[in-house]
């Protein structure tokens, strides 16, 4: 009775870290900008924007549908997705420090809450700007949910799993962080956001196929575009990959967890 109680109350004390956690980071990451929570959605719509100019001054057509605008949102939005889920929580032990010196506080509740409020800030971005595609051209697109919520679910544990690994790795080795950066910047061009794998020429096509999110990208287009088999889609990869790098990264971390407090 008395271990029941007590789970019980470690369950309500972690909730309670959690949420108060997630509140922090949506309100810390808000203020870093004049726009604040603003900006987060315009920057995402300048960038398809942008880009939706390029295309039609390149192409006549997307490579698929009618419209660019929704073609490369569902491309450029589940990409960042994963972007923003991993860069926050690689940041879960140098980002709370102060936090974390509570004994009521691990990092797995830093690092859930910055999970939190990727996901729901992302979920924000993704509404808005989809339904205002929609309302404001005809895209001739149909909305599967269940491709979506997958797709979606997929890359938040992908970039769980990679922030989880690159937490530790940038705690012992600074420059990683730089490393990562440019490493980082090219993914968006081998991730099949501007263009279909499945129309990459040989032998790029397989090389790209070892990419997770190329997968997760396929996944999204097939929620909104029924007609778009996308063979080469195999969730269970990327969803593996996370799975297995969260893994990782936990017993990592719970190895090294004070070590690193130390060294930050």
């Amino acid at each position: 009775m008395d271990q029941t109680v007590s789970s019980q109350k470690l369950r309500f004390r972690s909730f309670r870290a959690i949420s108060a956690l997630t509140i922090r980071e949506l309100a810390t990451s808000s203020s870093k900008t004049s726009g604040g929570y603003l900006w987060t959605i315009i920057e995402p719509i300048a960038s398809i924007a942008l880009m939706s100019v390029i295309f039609s001054l390149i192409l006549r057509s997307p490579p698929l549908g009618v419209n660019f605008q929704i073609f490369y949102a569902t491309g450029f939005l589940t990409f960042n997705v994963y972007r923003d889920v991993s860069g926050r929580v690689q940041n879960t032990v140098s980002g709370s420090r102060s936090m974390l010196q509570y004994p009521s506080i691990t990092y797995i509740d830093a690092a859930i809450a910055k999970m939190l409020a990727a996901t729901i800030t992302q979920t924000i971005v993704f509404v808005v700007v989809v339904i205002g595609i929609c309302l404001w051209w005809e895209t001739r697109t149909v909305f599967i949910a269940a491709h979506a919520i997958y797709a979606m679910f997929t890359a938040i544990i992908l970039g769980l799993g990679i922030g989880l690994v690159n937490c530790l790795i940038m705690a012992y080795l600074p420059m990683w962080r730089h490393v990562w950066a440019v490493l980082n910047r090219p993914l968006v061009l081998i991730s099949g956001v501007m263009y279909l794998h499945d129309r990459v020429p040989q032998p790029y096509q397989d090389w790209l196929w070892w990419n997770p999110l190329v997968h997760v990208v396929g996944e999204m287009r097939r929620a909104f575009y029924p007609q778009y088999i996308g063979e080469y889609v195999t969730m269970a990869y990327p969803l593996g990959v996370g799975l297995v790098l969260i893994a990782l990264g936990l017993a990592l971390l719970n190895r090294y967890y004070s070590d690193m407090l130390i060294r930050l």
